[in-house]
């Protein structure tokens, strides 16, 4: 088992996400936390552009040697948990964090007739807290909206039954002003009171409805009273408590003493992801990769890290949860479906997760195509990879003019200088199934003959009726199962086989679909460009061989030099002439000229 961790030239496995990032040195030490909205860009920059940093960042830069990061699911979090981490490990370059501030909670105190105050430490035993709140303004915004929905006193004064009894205290100018019902002299039953703080707290764990009910009624009604400026001040408050920032996802201060540990595997090694959180923080977050040896149950591996991490620690004070159940003792780990513990259980398991994705891509790979052909090997079962690969397509409109067409893409890119455009010859009328026997077959007799290699994979486009004829084609050749060969149907793009009853299916957004479907589009492309280009040709030659006295042969010629009738109607008598002679360069020009006037 060895930690995970990345060497500096691995910054490209950082993904686009937010999250959490760790430098540390040639000793292990960790030196520099830090947060970011865009991991990848964030830490890339530390190493592009070194001129623009300053000396203290230029030392840091020097001294790094290796990275580790952790996912979060926002900027929020991300600072909640750069925060925990710096107050822990307290590292060198960190001196923004460095001192014992931390983030800001509410705190529903535990006493007669409770108070709502605010604090940054949390005390067992205290009362009940929430939050942490990365912004100071929404934490005194909601407040706001509680002190002016509920009449919750701010003074420290003890109000015991017995000290309100002999009547110790006297109202204060919160009283007078409407802000408290006076608990100090007895002027507010404590069960009114609490009902207020119960209030309150539904507003303080995220249940606004009742508060958003209020503020409505109070705005309608300050509307229909003609108070609009009341009816404003209530619209405002409004808008606070919808804008207001909820708790963080990361960090609960409910829970404490929680050990988190999950387990996602390949054939070859399990990677384990570790948090631990103490007093409602994660404090902990590491990776570990182990390779499998004995091929080891999922269960038998995250128990050895677990104890290995752990066996500094008494179990039976720290409370397991994991993706995977597993008893390390008397301590069973649990695993859980809702709240804030699963919500960590999947943070954990998406870190995990993306450690394996980077160790599968830490072998390199120089030309990305590999990838694909790869993807496309395993998703059609072929014994070689698909470095050469041959599409063909029939174009045709109601049997005039058919052509076809065969792409060819070598390493999973166009080889257009291997394209072939094929006439059909011995198919009379719209028969796209004949068309395709004839093409498949002239081109595999020709490298058969010619001694030349035949592709890794041939695709022909359309259903099971083309694919039966071109596989005929090569059974008639005698070297059917030499080459691979498969159809590509175009409306729910299923892959046919010309053994298999059933299409296969792949998944739509696969790279090696993709591919396919270039394939197929590029052979539909050429086929139909040759199609018009012939279908024009021909529309040229017969004009022209419908004059009298002009045959194909003259038809032709005159085609291939003007390329258009309308060239040849702007040409001169001497231009026609020397192509087919004065007589019928004569008898052309009249033609058009005489097409004019009658037009």
């Amino acid at each position: 088992m060895r930690f995970a961790g990345y060497s500096i030239e691995r910054k490209n496995v950082l993904p686009h996400e937010p999250g959490v990032y760790k430098f540390f040195n040639d000793t292990n030490q960790l030196i520099y936390v830090g947060k970011a909205k865009d991991l990848k860009k964030r830490v890339s920059s530390y190493f592009n552009k070194l001129h623009g940093h300053n000396r203290k960042t230029k030392k840091l830069v020097s001294e790094i040697v290796r990275f580790d990061f952790t996912i979060v699911n926002n900027e929020v979090d991300a600072l909640l948990l750069e925060n925990n981490l710096i107050k822990q490990n307290q590292p060198k370059y960190n001196i923004l964090l460095k001192d014992d501030k931390t983030f800001p909670y509410i705190c529903i105190t535990n006493e007669p007739f409770p108070r709502i105050i605010t604090t940054r430490k949390l005390i067992k035993g205290k009362g009940e807290y929430f939050g942490p709140y990365s912004s100071v303004v929404a934490m005194n915004t909601v407040l706001d909206l509680i002190r002016k929905l509920y009449t919750i006193r701010t003074c420290k004064l003890h109000l015991s039954k017995k000290n309100i009894e002999k009547k110790k205290f006297k109202v204060c100018l919160e009283y007078h002003i409407g802000n408290c019902l006076g608990p100090c002299e007895g002027l507010q039953a404590e069960a009114e009171y609490e009902d207020d703080i119960q209030s309150a707290k539904k507003i303080l764990k995220g249940s606004f409805l009742e508060v958003k009910e209020h503020f409505k009624n109070s705005m309608h009604q300050a509307a229909n009273n003609l108070k609009f400026e009341d009816a404003e001040k209530y619209k405002t408050k409004l808008d606070h408590l919808l804008k207001f920032q909820s708790k963080s996802t990361v960090v609960n201060p409910k829970l404490s003493n929680l050990a988190v540990f999950t387990l996602t595997e390949d054939e070859k090694y399990a990677f384990v992801n570790y948090l631990f959180i103490e007093n409602g923080a994660i404090i902990t977050t590491r990776t570990f990769e182990v390779k499998k040896i004995l091929d080891e149950t999922p269960e038998e591996i995250i128990k050895t890290v677990t104890y290995d991490t752990l066996k500094e620690t008494t179990f039976s004070d720290i409370e397991l949860i994991s993706n995977i159940a597993f008893k390390i003792g008397d301590t069973e780990s649990s695993i859980p479906k809702i709240g804030d513990k699963k919500k960590l259980v999947d943070l954990s398991l998406r870190n995990a997760f993306e450690y394996k994705k980077n160790k599968l891509l830490k072998k390199p790979v120089h030309d990305k195509s590999v990838v694909v052909l790869e993807q496309l090997k395993s998703d059609l079962s072929l014994k070689s990879l698909p470095k050469h690969i041959e599409c063909f397509d029939n174009s045709n409109i109601q049997g005039t003019n058919p052509v076809a067409s065969m792409v060819c893409f070598k390493k999973g890119k166009p080889s257009k200088k291997d394209y072939r455009h094929y006439n059909i010859k011995t198919v009379v009328g719209p028969d796209d199934f004949a068309s395709m026997y004839e093409v498949v077959t002239r081109r595999y007799k020709k490298l058969k003959d010619e001694g030349l290699s035949f592709p890794n994979l041939v695709v022909i486009d359309g259903g099971k009726g083309q694919l039966s004829m071109a596989r005929k084609a090569l059974v008639d050749l005698g070297i059917y199962g030499d080459i691979p060969i498969i159809g590509i149907a175009k409306k729910l793009e299923e892959i046919y086989f010309p053994e298999d009853q059933y299409p296969i299916h792949i998944s739509k957004k696969s790279i090696s679909l993709r591919l396919l479907q270039h394939l197929r589009d590029e052979a539909h492309r050429f086929a139909i460009t040759f199609h018009r280009l012939k279908r024009s040709k021909g529309s040229l030659s017969s004009e022209l061989t419908s004059i009298q006295g002009i045959g194909p042969e003259t038809a032709d010629k005159l085609i291939k030099h003007f390329k258009s009738i309308k060239k040849i109607k702007a040409s001169t008598k001497e231009e026609i002439s020397q192509l087919v002679g004065n007589s019928k360069a004569g008898v052309i020009l009249t033609y058009f000229k005489q097409k004019k006037e009658s037009n």
